[in-house]
């Protein structure tokens, strides 16, 4: 991914140091007295060296808030920043050493020679533009700060997710029936599922997965099995979702059953995330058991009557079958057994112990007692199971103890030493964001709690909210080193200012073309992912180049050219910087476009909305940087000439 953003970065130095040294020997072909090609390749490439390393320095900081992400979210990112912030700094170095020394090599024969006509043609229109914006400096201004401020009304709007949904072509069928289901059961109605499943077109293939290992990883009671569905070659985009939508309400159909439709990353990230594989967790702790049930099926009932909620379960649901064998004192008293005896007999025969093992060369067989299945699954036998007391006298179990079948727990959830009962769910359609916050609003007004009980959510919305949180700290930090380096090379807090500037410019495309997107995607309104956030950041340093050259380029003419600053000075300047800006603009783009094209296919589900972002903000930050930044500098600019005197 970073490489593929680089793509177009890398040669944006390059392009910068060949066009002035190509401009400047087109210059110098001009003179009577030609100077050396040589020294002019060499005073054009130190002309703009100062500006290229600080724009790429620049570049690189505004990559650490990303490079120092945490967590999962680090994880994916990391790796990017690193990619991106090496090839940029090799980019440098080579700008500075290799591309002056081929140029050389390259030009050292050029001939007397004219820029071509339609960059002519594109200076004279930029040039106009600049002329009515300086007779109208106010207006300008005015629309810019207009088109930032709509940008930034837009914000509310959002919708937000930690992670977007990957195209795998294949779904993770989370099933589970009631409490105390058998595992023949199970398989019975799994292979009806799966008939069910492989009468859609664009199902290729179901399996089941049933039971578990003994040191298995999943603990899951036997009334729980997991469908892989694999989706056909030919099924993408949004065929994928509705192929999707299409199990969820297939499984749905089998009555007292719970589901969940998750892809296979989706799965593993939730339960990173959170421990579960959903995207929404509710976690209420209680330490009334038969209370934490009631109001979770309360919070549950809440959650299916938001707009959006998909695969709402009950993560521990009580009410598991089970036969409750209960000792009676007084007939163990009468008949001279002892209470240890009984019990241990009763766990040696329904769940059985190692009693002793079995060597075979370097094999070692563990060797188990237990009764048979259909004795342990049948009432009678239970009823009928012998016991031995010390004296030899044989009694049936139900002599000594009242058996009854009741109900139970499976499994009982705990966090921090504290219970808690867990309600999950995904969310379809809208943002998780907002979904979060309309759960949290209606299960505060409509699900009272007990005193000692009280409500935590966590998955993918409070995810983002912490990589967002996370991300604006260091991004932050990372401004402040930037507004120190800028102050170093300007000298005044009026150029440091304009070169600011950039950040609104480039705030404006950035956040529309993400607004717009989303609402031509799914959720019908603007998505701000976690990857949209790093485009943002990224934006910010790529497009802060173009400035940086435009205001240094400004201060060479009247330092080192002598130039009066006004209004000339400042059409010279514009004009002149026209050229790199746009290449760096557009090649940056052409980069990116390839990702932005692609972003609902697999494997682009991360960096498309971010390239989407860049893309937006390179627009409007290279628009306002060739008409609005010279208008803003010839009115608030102030540059020092060859004299030492201040000019404004």
């Amino acid at each position: 991914g970073g490489f593929a953003v680089a793509i177009g970065v890398v040669v944006d130095d390059a392009i910068i140091d060949v066009e002035n040294i190509l401009r400047r020997l087109r210059q110098n072909l001009t003179l009577p007295q030609p100077r050396s090609v040589f020294s002019v390749i060499l005073e054009a490439s130190l002309e703009v060296r100062s500006a290229i390393v600080y724009a790429t320095f620049i570049v690189a900081l505004v990559f650490l808030p990303v490079l120092t992400m945490t967590g999962l979210q680090g994880k994916f990112f990391a790796p990017l920043a690193v990619a991106f912030i090496l090839a940029t700094i090799a980019s440098l170095l080579v700008a500075l050493t290799v591309t002056p020394a081929l140029c050389y090599f390259v030009f050292s024969r050029i001939k007397p020679h004219e820029e071509p006509r339609y960059i002519g043609w594109l200076k004279e229109r930029q040039r106009g533009l600049l002329l009515a914006a300086s007779r109208w400096p106010k207006l300008v201004i005015t629309v810019a700060v207009l088109l930032v401020i709509g940008a930034c009304v837009t914000l509310p709007f959002f919708g937000g997710e930690f992670l977007p949904d990957f195209r795998e072509r294949h779904f993770v069928v989370q099933f589970s029936m009631v409490p105390g289901t058998s595992l023949p059961e199970m398989l019975r109605i799994g292979a009806q599922v799966s008939k069910e499943l492989l009468e859609n077109k664009k199902i290729q293939s179901v399996e089941q997965q049933v039971g578990r290992a003994e040191m298995g990883e999943d603990t899951w009671g036997p009334q729980r099995c997991e469908f892989h569905v694999e989706i056909k070659p030919d099924v993408g985009g949004e065929d994928e979702e509705t192929a999707q939508n299409e199990i969820r309400d297939l499984v749905a159909k089998f009555p007292g059953a719970q589901s969940q439709v998750t892809t296979f990353l989706g799965d593993r990230i939730g339960e990173s995330v959170s421990g579960e594989t959903a995207s929404v967790v509710v976690n209420l702790f209680c330490e009334d058991l038969d209370v934490a049930d009631q109001k979770a099926h309360e919070i549950a009932g809440t959650l299916q009557g938001i707009s959006g909620a998909a695969d709402v379960q009950l993560q521990s649901p009580p009410g598991i079958p089970r036969v409750a064998i209960s000792l009676r004192s007084d007939r163990l008293t009468q008949f001279g057994f002892r209470p240890l005896e009984v019990l241990d007999a009763i766990e040696l025969a329904f769940q059985g112990n190692i009693v002793g093992q079995v060597y075979e060369g370097n094999r070692v067989t563990d060797v188990a007692v237990i009764l048979e299945e259909k004795d342990r699954q049948n009432m009678h036998s239970i009823e009928s199971f012998m016991v031995q007391n010390d004296s030899g006298l044989r009694m049936p179990i139900s002599e000594l103890a009242a058996i009854y079948t009741t109900s139970g727990r499976y499994n009982i959830l705990h966090e921090g030493a504290r219970r808690r009962q867990t309600v999950t769910c995904n969310v379809t359609g809208r943002d998780v964001s907002g979904f979060v916050a309309e759960a949290k609003q209606k299960i505060a007004t409509q699900v009272p709690l007990p005193k000692g009980a009280y409500i935590v959510y966590s998955g993918a919305a409070q995810q983002q909210a912490a990589a967002t949180r996370e991300l604006l700290v260091h991004s932050a930090i990372a401004a402040v080193a930037i507004v120190l380096l800028l102050a170093i090379i300007f000298g005044n807090w009026r150029n440091l200012l304009l070169v600011l500037a950039n950040v609104p410019f480039a705030l404006v495309g950035g956040i529309l073309a993400a607004f717009i997107t989303g609402m031509l995607g799914d959720t019908g309104k603007g998505d701000l992912s976690l990857g949209s956030m790093v485009g943002l950041v990224t934006l910010f340093g790529i497009t802060m180049r173009n400035s940086i050259m435009m205001i240094s380029h400004f201060e060479h003419l009247v330092t080192q050219e002598g130039l009066t600053w006004g209004p000339e000075a400042a059409l010279r300047g514009a004009t002149e910087r026209l050229v790199p800006i746009l290449m760096t603009a557009l090649v940056t783009a052409l980069g990116l476009l390839p990702l932005a094209i692609g972003t609902g296919e697999a494997g682009r589900e991360i960096e498309g909305p971010m390239s989407i972002v860049i893309l937006g903000g390179l627009l409007t930050s290279t628009i306002l940087n060739l008409l609005v930044l010279p208008t803003l500098a010839l009115r608030w600019g102030r540059f020092v000439d060859t004299r030492g005197r201040s000019v404004d």
